[in-house]
């Protein structure tokens, strides 16, 4: 039985960069803010490219021992456990690391040697190292705009990968995506996309993250599924942007008006 393919609108080239970037080895780093589809264009590619994919989802707490493998007691024996990154390396599949800048450092010094000619891991615990199958890719993304000042990619890091930079959509392409990822009319997905392009504009509210492309399809869905509209768009884009009791009621009065 074929899987389908996840749903993907191409912005410009980024699918012909990804495929010589897997054909040459390079490693791939995407760049942009939350909810612009660097995740779900992984998925779309991984598909396209008939590989495996690995998603890390980093945090605080990633170590390098989370991605390498670690020793676990099983019965009355010590065995070794390959990590994620340990077993795409083997595989040959495609190993997705999500936020990179947020892992501990640990994980930069652990993937330096997979990011050059070597393309090796080095597993201390075993002493042991690994080359990369020829289909091993690694793939990376962040947000600059929310590390800035924060956790930023050190240079030397960012110059191991090839990089391309994801946006928010175009009004017209965004509301297709709304309508072909959730059914929803095309005059109600414009409407919701007017709505994000207005609050994006306000940058005086100060907002940490703006109205992405997966708040709006959240949005969509409930409407679609019969949720009132003023509702929808209050849980699904407003509350979930601030806490600031103030704002919340200035934006929940803006998307009132607007849909």
């Amino acid at each position: 039985m074929s899987i389908k393919a996840p749903y993907y609108h191409t912005i410009g080239k980024e699918i012909e960069v990804f495929e010589h970037a897997f054909k040459n080895k390079i490693p791939f780093l995407l760049k942009g803010p939350t909810g612009t589809g660097k995740s779900r264009f992984i998925e779309f590619m991984a598909h396209k490219l008939d590989k495996k994919l690995i998603t890390i989802s980093c945090h605080e707490e990633t170590s390098s021992t989370d991605l390498i493998g670690r020793f676990i007691i099983k019965g009355a024996e010590t065995i070794w456990l390959d990590g994620p990154l340990t077993t795409a390396i083997k595989e040959g599949a495609i190993i997705y690391l999500d936020e990179i800048a947020e892992a501990r450092p640990d994980v930069i010094v652990a993937i330096h040697s997979l990011t050059d000619h070597r393309r090796e891991l080095f597993i201390d615990k075993l002493g042991e190292t690994v080359k990369a199958h020829a289909d091993f890719m690694l793939v990376a993304s962040f947000n600059p705009g929310y590390q800035k000042g924060f956790k930023e990619l050190k240079p030397s890091t960012r110059q191991r990968f090839i990089a391309t930079s994801f946006a928010y959509p175009v009004a017209k392409i965004e509301a297709e995506i709304l309508v072909n990822e959730t059914g929803i009319e095309l005059d109600i997905a414009k409407k919701l996309v007017n709505i994000a392009a207005k609050i994006r504009n306000l940058t005086e509210l100060g907002l940490a993250e703006t109205v992405s492309t997966r708040l709006l399809v959240d949005a969509a869905k409930l409407i679609h599924s019969g949720l009132p509209k003023r509702l929808s768009v209050e849980v699904a884009v407003v509350e979930p942007l601030t806490d600031d009791l103030e704002v919340t009621e200035a934006l929940k009065d803006l998307c009132n008006l607007m849909i």
